[in-house]
């Protein structure tokens, strides 16, 4: 009968293995507990953020609109003011015409009021000289006469001081009749001078009130817009860096579960028997092997090993790569889980480029592969 011998110190060590397995892991257990607390509350104050960037976008486009609609109405006031402008230039010109009519008018009012005191003045002379010497009539100057020739130069002569008598009496009335209507149309030049420069006063201190007005309401809201959008700034910086947060604890949970896994995939196999780990892949292996291009570690530890849809940050596939980095590496489609593994793998390879591009990894750096 062939006794088996039995190998030593084998069970001791898978045993020792197993609770090393089970320690790491209960060990892990409040350290998880404590990150998906972190995580959640992070994660709520992100909704935060979130719903206040919301409402002072609303906020921010209200004001716009505002803006936009008071500056509407102040280049309708200062085309106001613009037309105002015009129509006053038109006015003093028109002005600048009826001021040199009026120095012609005065001009002339004064030639008339000379000449109707010319006239005045002969007319005086003319009726005290035929009060001083009488008025002669036909008889006496016919029998004063000497001959018929002196006869005739006598009645033209009293013929001739009689229409020289009218035409003074006209001339003066005609003047004082242009006199007075030269003094009424300068008095109504005056006036509409008066009452167009009045007019365009009250328009221009009206339409620059209102321009100031609405001016100043501008820049209120503009005062107030730069406030919003400092505030929708800060919210987003503080979305960033919360966000980093919860990517800094996704990837350590992704790290510790690993870890874990690694542990109990170790103690498996000691509990097994086996004498030695399984074989981690420290290059690439390209294909549909079911091997690695990175090392398992860092697979474990960004995606447990599975193709992964897209997490918060937007990194997918079996080795978590964000879609610019997939891109850039000249990955096809939209993001990676989208591709087949073989295509996975070979991006990969690309990035870690043996070790040389380890800093893509999150969890290289955290489980000290370089």
């Amino acid at each position: 009968m062939t006794i088996r011998r039995r190998t030593p110190h084998r069970r001791p060590v898978a045993v020792a293995l197993a609770a090393a397995g089970a320690l790491a892991a209960l060990a892990a257990m409040p350290m998880a507990s404590s990150a998906q607390q972190s995580l959640n509350q992070l994660n709520s104050e992100l909704g935060q953020q979130q719903s206040h960037q919301h409402a002072l976008e609303g906020n921010l486009a209200g004001l716009s609109q505002l803006i936009g609609s008071l500056s509407g109405q102040i280049s309708l006031v200062q085309s106001r003011e613009a037309a105002v402008q015009t129509e006053l230039t038109q006015d003093r010109a028109r002005l600048l015409v009826e001021e040199a009519a009026l120095t012609r008018e005065e001009d002339r009012l004064a030639m008339l009021r000379a000449r109707l005191s010319r006239s005045r003045g002969l007319l005086a002379r003319q009726l005290v000289s035929n009060y001083e010497s009488g008025n002669p009539d036909l008889v006496s100057v016919i029998l004063e006469s000497n001959g018929f020739k002196d006869l005739l130069e006598k009645v033209t002569y009293l013929r001739d001081a009689e229409h020289q008598q009218q035409v003074i009496i006209a001339i003066t009335r005609a003047a004082k009749a242009s006199a007075n209507a030269a003094a009424r149309r300068l008095t109504a030049l005056e006036l509409k001078d008066r009452q167009t420069t009045y007019d365009a006063f009250l328009q221009e201190r009206a339409l620059a009130g209102m321009n100031s007005l609405l001016s100043s309401k501008q820049s209120a809201l503009k005062r107030a817009q730069a406030i919003k959008q400092a505030a929708l700034s800060a919210s987003r910086a503080k979305s960033g860096q919360i966000q980093a947060e919860i990517s800094q604890i996704e990837a350590q949970q992704a790290a510790q579960r690993a870890a874990a896994a690694q542990a109990a995939e170790q103690a498996a196999q000691a509990s097994q028997g086996g004498s030695q780990s399984a074989p981690v892949s420290t290059g690439p292996a390209l294909g549909p092997s079911g091997g690695w291009a990175i090392p398992y570690q860092v697979v474990l530890c960004e995606s447990g090993g599975q193709d992964l849809p897209p997490n918060s940050a937007g990194a997918s596939g079996y080795y978590q790569i964000l879609p610019s980095t997939w891109k850039g590496a000249g990955g096809s489609g939209p993001a990676a889980y989208l591709a087949p593994k073989a295509e996975q793998d070979a991006v990969a390879s690309r990035l870690w480029d043996g070790g040389a591009g380890a800093s893509n990894w999150v969890c290289a750096t955290m489980l000290g592969i370089h």
